[in-house]
C-alpha cells in the first residue's frame, strides 16, 4: 500500500499550486522507490532504490527517444515566430483579393478534415498550424477587409480557428479504420457482447463527418457577418 503515496503527492503537489512537471516526477519517483523497498528500509535502501528508479527513467527514455522527436515542435516554432513566420503568413494572405476570414477558415476545416480522414492526423493542430499561421492569416483576411480589428474581432477569430481545427480533427480522424479511437469503440463493444467489424464503424463516420462540414461550413460561410458584427460594436484593439 505504501505505492500508493505517489498518488497523495500529487493530490498534495497539485494543491499546493506546484508546477505539474515537477509534481509527476516527484510522485514517480515515489512510486518507484516505495516499489522496490519495504517499510523497513533503511537510508541507504532508500538512496539505492531512487538511483535506480532514476536510472530506469533514463533507460526508457533512450531507448523511447524517437517518440520525443515531438518535443522539438515548440522550439522550432518559436524560432520561425521568431524569424517572421507570422508577419509573412499575413502579408501572403493579403495578397489573395477574395479571402475573409470565414473563407480561409472554410478551406483549412476541409483541408483538415479530409487529411485526417486518411490518417494523417499530425498535419494540423493548434500549436504547429492554428496558432502561428492559420489564425494569424484569418486575422490578416479580416483587417485587410475591414481595417484594424477591435479585440472582441481579433478573439473571436482566433477562437474560430481553433475550433474549426478541433471540429475537422474529431470528425475526420474516425474515418481511418487504423486510428486509436475505432480501436477503443470495437475494443469496448466487444466488452459489452457486441461484436463489430472496425470498418464497418469507420464507414458509419462518414455521414457524421459529411453533416459536421455541412453545419460547420456554413457556420464559416456566416462568420464574416459577426466579425462584421463585432467590429462595428467597437471595442479596445487587443494591441
Amino acid at each position: 500500500m505504501l505505492v500508493l503515496l505517489g498518488v497523495a503527492v500529487v493530490v498534495a503537489g497539485f494543491v499546493a499550486r506546484i508546477n505539474p512537471l515537477i509534481v509527476i516526477l516527484v510522485a514517480a519517483v515515489t512510486t518507484g522507490v516505495l516499489a522496490a523497498v519495504g517499510p523497513g528500509a533503511t537510508p541507504q535502501m532508500l538512496a539505492t532504490a531512487a538511483v535506480d528508479t532514476v536510472s530506469r527513467f533514463g533507460t526508457a527514455f533512450n531507448e523511447n527517444r524517437y517518440f520525443h522527436i515531438t518535443w522539438l515542435v515548440l522550439p522550432v516554432i518559436g524560432l520561425l515566430e521568431r524569424a517572421g513566420l507570422q508577419e509573412r503568413a499575413r502579408i501572403l494572405i493579403r495578397q489573395v483579393k477574395a479571402a475573409t476570414a470565414g473563407r480561409l477558415l472554410l478551406v483549412y476545416f476541409m483541408v483538415r478534415q479530409a487529411t485526417a480522414a486518411l490518417g494523417l492526423v499530425s498535419l494540423g493542430g493548434h500549436p504547429q498550424m492554428v496558432r502561428p499561421l492559420v489564425a494569424p492569416m484569418a486575422e490578416s483576411a479580416a483587417e485587410a477587409e475591414h481595417g484594424p480589428l477591435p479585440g472582441r474581432a481579433r478573439f473571436r477569430i482566433r477562437a474560430m480557428a481553433a475550433a474549426t481545427d478541433n471540429i475537422g480533427l474529431f470528425f475526420g480522424e474516425d474515418i481511418f479504420i487504423a486510428i486509436g479511437s475505432i480501436v477503443l469503440i470495437v475494443g469496448f463493444l466487444e466488452q459489452a457482447g457486441i461484436r463489430v467489424e472496425a470498418l464497418h464503424v469507420s464507414l458509419w463516420a462518414i455521414p457524421t463527418a459529411i453533416v459536421a462540414l455541412l453545419v460547420h461550413g456554413a457556420r464559416l460561410l456566416l462568420f464574416d457577418r459577426r466579425v462584421k458584427r463585432d467590429i462595428a460594436a467597437g471595442g479596445e484593439d487587443e494591441r
